[in-house]
Parts: C-alpha cells; structure tokens; sequence
C-alpha cells in the first residue's frame, strides 16, 4: 500500500493507527549516505524481508521485537491488543473490588467513579441520549453496582485549563530568556508524552506544559482532598477513570502518579468508553432502560440536571481558553469567536491575534504523528513561529480515541464521529474563571497545603529514556 506520508516521514515508518493484523514495528530512522541510492526491500510470499543492494546482494532481515517498555502509545496494539497492558488497568479489576467490598467488611474500599465527556459523548451517540443524560443514567448503573461516587472528569479539567493558562503566561514572559520557553507544547495527551519521552528525550521535553492532564488532576483531587473530607485514607480509595482511550491507562501507571507514603496510585484502575458498554451488555442492561438518578455535585460542574462542558475541541479546549486568556492579559484584546485556518489538512489547524500587520499571538491545533512528526521537525531547525500548540496523537483529537464506541454495521467511522462531536459540543458550556467552586477550592485546598506542596499536585514531569543507535536492538 502507497504511503500518503513525505519522504521524512516514510523515514520513521510511523503511522497513526495499526490495524489488528500489522506487525509493530518501533521506528527506525535510516540515513541516506551520500552518493548512493538507498537498498530496495523485497518482501517474499512468506512474509520475509529482504535487503537488496545496489550490485545484487540480497540479505534477510530481522523483525524488531517490541514490548511494552517500547511502546510509544500510537494506538495500535494497544488499541488491538490490551492484554499487553497492565493487569489491574481492565474492568474485570473493577469488578473485582466491588465483589470484594460485598463479602469483606475488613478492606472495604470507597470506590469512585471519574467519567470523561468524551466517553459520556461516545455512550451518548450508541444509545440515541444527551450527553447529561448518558451522565444520570450512569451514575445509576455504577452505584446499583456498587461504585459509591461518581465524578465528571469536566470539573478537574477547569484546573487543568487555569493552570495551562498561568503556565502559558509565565513562558511568554520568560521567551527572550528561555529560548525553549515557547512554543508551549499542551500535555494532555498521555499518547504524545510517551512517543516525545522515547523518540525525542531532552529535545522536546522542555516545551512540554508540566500542567496535569484533567485525569491526574482528578487523580490529586480524589485522592487528596476528597480523602481529607471524607476522613479516609487515600489507601482506602479505589479510583477508576473513564476514557476515551487506551493510553490514558499508561498514564496513571506513572511512577509520577503514584503516593509512595500511601503506597497507592493516584488513580487505579482506567476503563475505556467501549469497556463500559461491555460491562452493560455484561449485566444485561441498555442505557436507555436505566432509571437517572441525581449527579453527583462535589466534583462535577452541575447546573440543574446538566452537565457543563468547555468551549473549544474535543480535546479539551486548551488552544480556545488559552488564547483568549493570553490575548486580554497580555494584550488587552478580548477575543468573541477563534478563526481557525487549515494548514495541511483538518488535523492541522491555526489562530493568530494581530494588530497593525504585526502578529502578536500564533497558536496550533496539531493532531496526529504525520503533523506532530512535522512540527517536531520543525522545532528541530528552529522553525516553528507558534507560541502554543495543542497536540493530540489521534486524528481529530481524543473524541477518535481509540477507546471510544465503534460504528454500528451501518454507519461510517466519519458519521459516528460527527455525531459524536455534535452530541459533544451541545452541552452548555461554562468558564473556569468564572466557576466559584473551582475557586474555592484553590484557596481551601491548595493554600492549606502549602504552595511548595502545591505544586505537585497539580504538575509534573518528564523523563528522556536512553536509547541506542542499532535499529534492531533499540531498548528504550
């Protein structure tokens, strides 16, 4: 099959899906010597590689191994094959809890249930409901289960957004000092994080926002604030996070995420959208015939019987808040509607603020390896003009995560999608500046703790993995 990739790309042979039946393959970057043509490859019918060099010489080829200490979170096999991945990441471990929590009083656990709007919008689509009303109808199917809270993932990506907002600022004020200050390269995509830490180390790291992503900041809420409230230890709680996609598990398998004092993570256990329709069709149940039951208020954003979103894409709106926060503070300009302009293609899209012919804002949607490959190319020649750029690994962004619902036999992977992005962008939106709770919070919870301790909680860091240059024997 032809690549639709550039000649720098094929050189990496990364793309952004790999169906079921591909081998994974890590990629391996090929210098082009001068003077000579690069070997032709031959595949024989068995499926064996060849070498064939300029004068003839044929030499077989060796395929990579990969485990998972090699994987880069593109979305192939981990969407294809999640038995690689951690045990306790799966809802048979979910399962597992709450049966313990009926037949032993001694190690009951207080089970909490953080759902993603990706995920309620990918339920929402399936069973022909609004998205508040896939979150009502949830909370009911959960707590019949057993699951003691249930949490919209909507209210800990206000702090995600304030803190990016805060982080962004700080970068563009330090930009003529720090040369790596900007662009600011968003961090919510645990896929992207993992492909920058084992491809391009200390190189790309520093551009990276240390802001959480809203599921480890969800992660600080529950088992920080929420444990003090209820007077529990965070051992004492079972986090399980619902997402739309399988590298949100790797995620809270960070060693960064995890309480060393309480020798627990910060979440436990990541279920996909698609693993909770398993679990309903498990117990028998249509979402549609589940009784709604009231929302959970401490850590949802409620008004009424609704939930409230964020405006901007489905990856969660930081470009859109980011950069009406930057343009009224620190150019005084208030920003009504963003003006996107396409690039490269839709995945590739771009804001600028400007005032008499001079550029004073330039920001990014980049999602994707084939546009992620290309500015990263780009930060590498020093090319890049962006000051912030939101990067998904998934085409069109984490409402495509791969852990989303799949198309019925009649409907295409394009319909489904825009039908998931309507049901997405119909919920009524709210302001993190604005929301009081949000606010409250920062001053009851992040001040009593202390502003070095805070800061942890709502950041982190990265780590190069040390790899060596033999294609085949990479360890990374």
């Amino acid at each position: 099959m032809a690549s639709h990739f550039s000649g720098v790309l094929q050189l990496t042979d990364l793309d952004d899906f790999i169906t079921p039946s591909q081998a994974c393959v890590k990629p391996v970057k090929v210098e082009k010597k001068q003077g000579r043509s690069v070997a032709k490859i031959q595949i024989e019918d068995d499926g064996s590689y060849f070498q064939v060099d300029q004068d003839g010489q044929r030499q077989k080829l060796e395929k990579a191994k990969i485990t998972l200490n090699d994987c880069l979170a593109c979305s192939g096999c981990i969407t294809s094959a999640e038995s690689v991945l951690i045990t306790q990441q799966s809802h048979e471990e979910l399962y597992r809890v709450l049966r313990q929590n009926k037949v032993s009083s001694s190690e009951q656990k207080v089970v909490v249930v953080s759902v993603s709007p990706q995920s309620r919008a990918s339920l929402a689509a399936h069973y022909g409901l609004s998205s508040s009303e896939v979150a009502r109808r949830l909370t009911s199917f959960l707590k019949n289960l057993g699951v003691h809270h249930v949490f919209d993932t909507g209210f800990s990506r206000s702090f995600s957004l304030l803190e990016s907002q805060r982080e962004f600022l700080e970068r563009f004020r330090r930009k003529e000092a720090d040369k790596k200050a900007l662009p600011m390269l968003a961090s919510a995509c645990p896929g992207w994080i993992c492909y920058a830490e084992k491809t391009h180390g200390e190189f790309i790291l520093p551009y990276i926002s240390t802001t959480r992503s809203p599921q480890q900041m969800m992660g600080s809420l529950v088992k920080g604030y929420f444990a003090s409230q209820k007077g529990v230890s965070p051992q004492q709680i079972y986090h399980v996070t619902v997402m739309p996609c399988y590298d949100k598990k790797l995620e809270a398998s960070r060693p960064d995420f995890y309480l060393s004092e309480y020798e627990t993570r910060e979440v436990d256990c990541v279920i996909t959208s698609g693993e909770v329709l398993k679990m309903l069709e498990e117990e028998n149940v249509s979402l549609r015939d589940v009784e709604v039951a009231p929302l959970d208020t401490m850590f949802s954003n409620v008004c009424g019987e609704e939930l409230l979103g964020h405006a901007g894409s489905g990856s969660g709106g930081y470009l859109h808040h980011i950069y009406k926060h930057a343009a009224k503070q620190l150019f005084g300009v208030e920003v009504d509607e963003l003006t996107y302009k396409t690039i490269k293609n839709k995945d590739f899209q771009e804001v600028t603020l400007e005032k008499d012919g001079q550029v004073l804002l330039r920001f990014a949607a980049v999602y994707g390896f084939r546009n992620i490959q290309n500015l990263v190319q780009k930060l590498k020649r020093g090319k890049s003009q962006y000051h912030f750029v939101e990067v998904m690994a998934c085409p069109s962004g984490s409402l495509n995560g791969g852990g989303q619902l799949k198309p019925s036999s009649d409907q295409t992977n394009k319909e489904l999608l825009q039908q998931v992005e309507e049901l997405y962008h119909g919920e009524r939106t709210s302001v993190p500046e604005q929301d009081l709770r949000v606010a409250e919070l920062y001053q009851s919870w992040l001040e009593s703790v202390g502003k070095e301790k805070a800061r942890p909680l709502l950041h982190t860091q990265y780590h190069a993995v040390e790899k060596n240059t033999s294609g085949l024997s990479i360890k990374w």
